[in-house]
């Protein structure tokens, strides 16, 4: 089949080699343009566009996509499906309508929950124990388009966005390069997404950050491994601002006040927080420090037991 497909980060750049993998014509890729990274601000390509350019696909860089240039382009590479995976834009109605086949979409959360930009944080923040991935029809309402499949795996208790990402990168590779076949023989199904049942993914900010002790240790927990790497949970620890990228959840209970410094030695720090409930700092980063285990910060870095 020939396909033009629209991804921009990471979790896009499976579903392209997958296509591709399956025999499938890429007949172009659409991206978002280069942007700049790291202290030297050089222009760096997106993964995807890294992918393409690897296998020799065409790439386009579109700034505007309602202006007709970018309809005019697609329709000169004449795909019969378009494939949508985090490519950060909205299509308007005309580039929806371009394809014979129409414009598909991977997405990271069991639709409709999770509409939006951030499913796979909010699954964890949320302390839901199952996500998955959705392919569905596109519409001009964000993530509201008919779903033609779905797959559903646990959340582990201690899985962070990172690993979920690169699973649900992989998984959503699969049900779609199935979900692409079906098309082409006339078997997809297509089934309205029910509205009730509709909940929200919002973009991330540093507002998330802060963690407050009077919280259940579990829901902290979930704070720190659905917020890494960016923004990251929040704490200041003796006075000091600290990101936590990774905690456990003790199997002790305290009575202390939330907030109070239970232990801090070889062994790690823990902290008491709501319920009762015992959180153990693993890791952390002291404004303008290295990332560490928290048991090497408080050798440079004591802090009094409450």
């Amino acid at each position: 089949m020939k396909i033009l497909f629209m991804g921009t980060p990471d979790f896009a750049v499976p579903s392209l080699e997958g296509l591709l993998a399956a025999g499938h014509t890429v007949v172009g890729v659409f991206t978002q343009p280069d942007k700049p990274k790291n202290r030297g601000m050089k222009l760096q390509a997106p993964p995807v566009k890294q992918c393409a350019l690897a296998h020799d696909i065409p790439v386009y860089q579109p700034t505007k996509l309602r202006d007709g240039s970018a309809l005019e382009l697609i329709q000169g590479l004449g795909p019969e499906l378009i494939v949508v995976a985090a490519y950060g834009r909205i299509l308007p109605q005309e580039i929806l309508d371009a394809p014979p086949l129409g414009c598909i979409n991977v997405h990271s959360s069991l639709l409709p929950k999770y509409r939006g930009a951030a499913p796979i944080n909010w699954a964890i923040l949320n302390g839901d124990t199952e996500t998955g991935v959705t392919i569905m029809h596109m519409a001009l309402a964000l993530d509201a388009g008919d779903i033609i499949a779905q797959q559903a795996t646990p959340i582990h208790p201690d899985e962070t966005v990172e690993t979920l990402h690169d699973r649900l990168a992989q998984m959503g590779a699969a049900l779609l390069t199935e979900t692409v076949d079906a098309l082409a023989q006339g078997t997809a199904q297509r089934t309205p997404q029910e509205e009730s049942q509709v909940t929200l993914a919002p973009m991330l900010s540093r507002a998330l950050s802060p963690m407050d002790w009077k919280r259940p240790a579990r829901a902290l927990h979930d704070q720190v491994r659905g917020l890494i790497p960016w923004p990251a949970a929040v704490a200041e620890l003796n006075g000091v601002r600290c990101k936590i990228f990774s905690t456990t959840v003790a199997e002790q209970s305290t009575g202390k006040a939330p907030g109070t410094v239970l232990t801090a030695d070889k062994h790690g720090l823990t902290i008491a927080c709501g319920d009762g409930t015992v959180l153990q700092i693993n890791e952390l980063q002291a404004d303008g420090g290295k990332r560490m285990k928290s048991a090497d910060y408080l050798r440079g870095h004591p802090i009094p037991v409450g």
